[in-house]
């Protein structure tokens, strides 16, 4: 469903180099097939060091204050944790919400925080591809943990400042739609659930619509989609003809995707934007608001059914 890789935010976009082989779960694409989901296991486990512990932070919540020497060496990355979690351990393919700051080496200044948040946390995916500097500062540390990730330039890419991430993951957040069941819509494939919250999709009789439809099977109470935003989801695809699956993130270990609104065909985008986090929609889209403009693409002529989960979303930091 995805037109093309994105890249999370434009700050630490250099980032995915530190974790250089590592495949992360995503969107399904506009064609090729979407990559391997990571592994559980750590991926960089970097350790601390000079640098690391001599970043000072002060203070708690939207009053803390990063503070780096100017001598600080930077010559590795190096993460130091200021104080430990008693949550579980974050692994890769996590959904957390985040209290963070990243911080230019060089003047101390905020490049990007969460304090633009609600409770001045966000919620993050920790996806190998996309959020590689998270994934970097809170593997395989309990959730709760404040941490220091230091990050020299050559790193992040030719030019780049040193940078400083400081980073708590504050909760774990649910990976499927927690949101109120809301009675189905006539005419609509009906859908049911397994256990674990996968879905199984019923076509009805006659042809699918010639324009998209959208329902709410759950309706969430959490932040709605803007236009733009960068959004964590469940979803499975079927086509309309058969009822055939042609992607799927639970088909994925249940791994959730993570992309922009607009960075997907025109139905799935009309099927998020507007809705809250929580909720789990239904949308079935004709060709043209799928795949019918990509010539020779096996879902050309298709009319497609996704069910999505909306897990989070944020809206993607503004280019400076």
């Amino acid at each position: 469903m995805r037109k093309r890789p994105l890249i999370v935010l434009s700050t630490v976009a250099a980032a995915t180099l530190l974790l250089a082989g590592c495949a992360g779960g995503g969107a399904p694409e506009s064609s090729g097939t979407p990559s391997p989901t990571a592994s559980s296991a750590c991926q960089l486990d970097a350790k601390s060091g000079a640098t690391s512990d001599s970043v000072v932070v002060e203070g708690e919540g939207a009053d803390t204050k990063v503070t780096v020497p100017a001598d600080a060496p930077f010559a590795g990355v190096e993460r130091t944790v200021i104080s430990e979690g008693d949550g579980d351990d974050v692994v890769v393919n996590d959904l957390v919400s985040v209290e963070y700051q990243i911080v230019d080496a060089t003047n101390n200044q905020v490049l990007d925080s969460s304090a633009r948040g609600e409770g001045g946390v966000l919620p993050v995916l920790l996806d190998t591809n996309q959020s590689s500097l998270f994934v970097a500062a809170l593997e395989c540390k309990p959730v709760g943990s404040r941490i220091v990730l230091t990050l020299p330039g050559q790193v992040l890419g030719e030019g780049a400042n040193n940078v400083v991430v400081y980073a708590e993951a504050v909760e774990q957040l649910p990976e499927v739609a927690t949101g109120t069941p809301v009675d189905p819509t006539p005419g609509m494939p009906t859908v049911k659930l397994d256990d674990k919250g996968a879905p199984t999709v019923t076509i009805p009789d006659g042809d699918a619509p010639t324009e998209t439809q959208v329902a709410v099977l759950k309706q969430g109470d959490g932040a709605t989609v803007a236009s733009g935003d960068l959004v964590v989801v469940q979803y499975l695809g079927v086509k309309w003809s058969d009822g055939k699956e042609f992607d799927s993130s639970w088909s994925r270990d249940a791994a959730p995707a993570q992309f922009q609104t607009t960075g997907v065909v025109a139905g799935f985008q009309k099927a998020l934007e507007g809705q809250k986090v929580g909720s789990q929609v239904i949308v079935v889209m004709p060709p043209s608001d799928g795949y019918g403009a990509s010539e020779g693409h096996e879902l050309q002529k298709e009319s497609l059914v996704f069910v999505v989960d909306i897990l989070a979303t944020t809206p993607v930091q503004a280019q400076q």
